[in-house]
Formats: C-alpha cells, sequence, structure tokens
C-alpha cells in the first residue's frame, strides 16, 4: 500500500489537496470526520468546542495516537491519502503499519488560515479571532508541530488557489511515482 498522510494547520489547504487526491483517483479518509463522526455520535453539535473536546478526551483516554489507530481499519486501498494527522504518535502509528508511508506538511502563514476559514465557514472552524487562536494553541498542544517536523515534503499554500491546485497535484504525482521501498 501506498499511503501519503497530511499534516497541516486548520486552514492550511488540506481539504483542497483531499480534492485534488481524488481528482487523481487516490482515495481519501479524514481524519477529522472521524472525530466529526464521534461528536456527532454523541449526539453533540458540531462546534469547534465540542470537536475538540472530544478529539482531547479521547486522546486522553486511549493515547495520543488513538485516531490513527482508528483510521487503520478503513484503509484498505492500494493507494490512499489520510488527511489531518495530529501528532507524532501518529505519524509512529502510520510508520508501524505502513512500510510505504509519506507524510506531506501543508504550511500557510496564520493571517491566510484565518482568512480562509471565515471564508468557509464550517461549523468546527470557530466563530472569530480568539476560537481560531484557541484551536491553534489546542493542535499544537496534541504535538501537532512535532508531526509537522517528521514531514517527508512539503507544500507551501501563500498564493492563489490555482497556483495551490497546481503545486499540490504535481506534489502527489511526484510521491505516487516514487518507487516503493
Amino acid at each position: 500500500m501506498k499511503l501519503i498522510v497530511t499534516v497541516g494547520m486548520p486552514g492550511s489547504g488540506k481539504d483542497e489537496l483531499v480534492e485534488i487526491a481524488r481528482q487523481i483517483g487516490l482515495a481519501t479518509l479524514k481524519m477529522g470526520d472521524l472525530v466529526r463522526d464521534e461528536t456527532h455520535r454523541r449526539g453533540l453539535q458540531v462546534t469547534n468546542a465540542h470537536v475538540g473536546r472530544i478529539a482531547s478526551e479521547e486522546r486522553d483516554k486511549h493515547g495520543a495516537g488513538i485516531w490513527a489507530q482508528r483510521a487503520i481499519p478503513k484503509l484498505t486501498e492500494t493507494r490512499m491519502l489520510v488527511d489531518g494527522c495530529r501528532s507524532d504518535s501518529e505519524v509512529t502509528v502510520f510508520r508501524h503499519h505502513f512500510g510505504d508511508l509519506f507524510v506531506l506538511g501543508i504550511y500557510s502563514s496564520p493571517e491566510k488560515r484565518y482568512d480562509r476559514m471565515m471564508q468557509r465557514n464550517r461549523g468546527d472552524d470557530g466563530a472569530g479571532l480568539q476560537e481560531f487562536f484557541d484551536r491553534d494553541r489546542r493542535e499544537l498542544k496534541w504535538g501537532i508541530g512535532n508531526a509537522f517536523a517528521l514531514a517527508d515534503g512539503m507544500l507551501l499554500n501563500e498564493g492563489t488557489l490555482d497556483q495551490f491546485r497546481k503545486d499540490a497535484r504535481r506534489m502527489l504525482e511526484e510521491i505516487l511515482e516514487r518507487p516503493v521501498d
């Protein structure tokens, strides 16, 4: 199996990368969907506060790699992209289970990310600047910075959407062309 795992702060462009991956025939799994599904299963509204609380509670109860562990049974295709790794523990879980793993970091400045998140208006994005920074701090606490440091490659998303899409497609195609180790 060839597995690409993305890591990036909220609003960095991971959803756009997922769309590009689907366009070129990769199966995808969004780790955030696992958390949102669990939030919904518990009868809670999918908000920034609820999703963050559930994600943290499960990590505290079951360990920092729990969301990656829960993702593994869903990774059944020969070529997949997993979106939204949040810690070095999750990277370790994936590396342990999959030999051909590429961790792809996506970087975008806080200003660009905040603007994008306010435009997309997703329920778990939060309502303003304070919630944006609170969410960043929460994700940094989970270890997203450590996961980012383990990236095998990096995409910069500071320009136009069209440029990012071109760069993302090129990067994914290059990763997929690499021989299996």
